[in-house]
């Protein structure tokens, strides 16, 4: 079978059109059709069928269009574990919002320089999200926390930050002592329900702090923006992000701040992509390096 039929069906069953389809793939209509018949030929049965002006799937072909996706993958990964040497093929990788908002585009920049063919694909989702669809083989890698339970022993994961909590606070108030800021200040809460704001809940239970909560959001990016703003304060994990020019926002470190963070890149041991997820490593290990000789 040739999987570019494959992927000619699943893009006439997206848009509703072989002309459509046949546009974006550089092709004639009728080459598309051609490919169409050939698919139903091979299956033994219809698979596209008219519904006014539109092509719609029929039961057999949303059948196909359900399984489809996960064959080509395979197939990908089958070509990926022949060809285990070669620097081509593609690579989904998972990431929290924090690494892409800070090292990972600096990672993948010399991921590409040394796998120039590689065809990546980002998804951003929690680490917990991410663990499972590294196990359902929907992500190759992840780069992200360890989650908050022992890894199943078929992954693997390497480390490269280890991340305590620090006080984003205006440089105006840098000198000040960081308790009596979340005492006296509003606090831009970052959000509980992830790992980091679960470190923020215990450390301010430990210090006896309840501060006025004037706002509470996921992005760490965005929580720099509002205490640049006068918006308040903020305990955060001490990431490698970088506060984007023009920020008025200093990172005060917490007295007696032992809990930490662990950031970095997991993956299954078995995948097919191995050599490159080697690769993905080895380039962030590179960035972590550089940017440590540039913090000296």
């Amino acid at each position: 079978m040739e999987t570019s039929y494959l992927n000619s069906f699943l893009l006439v069953a997206e848009t509703g059109s072989m002309a459509e389809a046949a546009r974006r793939m550089h092709l004639t209509a009728a080459a598309v059709a051609q490919q169409m018949r050939n698919l139903e030929k091979e299956f033994g049965t219809p698979l596209l069928t008219r519904a006014g002006r539109t092509v719609v799937p029929t039961p057999a072909g949303h059948r196909l269009k359900d399984s489809a996706p996960a064959l080509l993958r395979e197939l990908s990964n089958t070509h990926t574990l022949v060809n285990q040497d070669a620097n081509t093929g593609e690579l989904v990788i998972g990431t929290i919002n924090t690494a892409l908002h800070s090292l990972l585009p600096d990672i993948l920049a010399k991921f590409v320089v040394a796998c120039p063919d590689v065809k990546v694909y980002l998804r951003s989702a929690t680490t917990h999200q991410l663990y499972e669809e590294m196990q359902t083989g929907d992500i190759d890698a992840a780069v992200c926390l360890y989650p908050n339970f022992p890894l199943a022993k078929t992954c693997d994961w390497s480390q490269l930050r280890e991340e305590k909590l620090i006080l984003l606070a205006p440089k105006s108030m840098a000198r000040r002592d960081p308790h009596q800021l979340l005492r006296t200040q509003p606090l831009v809460r970052y959000d509980r329900t992830l790992g980091g704001g679960k470190m923020v809940e215990r450390y301010l239970q430990d210090i006896g702090v309840a501060p006025l909560e004037r706002f509470e959001l996921s992005s760490l990016a965005a929580i720099a923006m509002m205490v640049d703003r006068g918006l308040g304060v903020a305990l955060v994990p001490d990431t490698a992000l970088n506060l984007p020019d023009g920020q008025d926002v200093v990172r005060i470190p917490l007295p007696d701040a032992i809990q930490t963070r662990r950031f970095g890149v997991m993956w299954l041991r078995s995948s097919a992509r191995l050599a490159l997820i080697h690769k993905l490593v080895e380039s962030a290990r590179q960035v972590l390096a550089e940017r440590q000789r540039q913090a000296r």
